[in-house]
């Protein structure tokens, strides 16, 4: 199945896979983004194997987002959003979703060791 199809089917499955691959590195990079309404957020994101990229973004309200983006034959970038249910964050460690808070009150990003994930 692809991750665009997951997103919106199984987004417990695309959640688990940018943990499990945040998991393999050394650190994680959080970082915080705003765009032009003024929303802003804090993420981590992967990239995978065909350069596309999911990521997980904490907005105001603890409002988790799922998002899977990608590069379309124009070249234009193309983002799939969804936001996650109390129970799909639930799996997402208690440290990591501090440390997100965290950035997206300082607006200023983290790096942390990779550890953090385990629960």
């Amino acid at each position: 199945m692809k991750y665009e199809n997951l997103i919106e089917s199984q987004p417990a499955e695309l959640v688990g896979k940018l943990l499990n691959d945040l998991k393999k590195q050394k650190a994680i990079e959080i970082h915080f983004d705003f765009d032009d309404d003024d929303d802003q957020w804090s993420v981590v994101r992967i990239h995978t194997e065909d350069d596309n990229e999911i990521s997980l973004r904490l907005h105001a309200e603890d409002k988790y987002v799922l998002a899977y983006g990608y590069y379309d034959e124009d070249d234009d970038f193309v983002e799939i959003k969804r936001t996650l249910s109390e129970d799909e964050t639930s799996t997402v460690p208690k440290k990591l979703q501090k440390a997100m808070a965290k950035v997206l009150e300082d607006e200023e990003g983290l790096r942390l060791p990779a550890n953090i994930l385990s629960k």
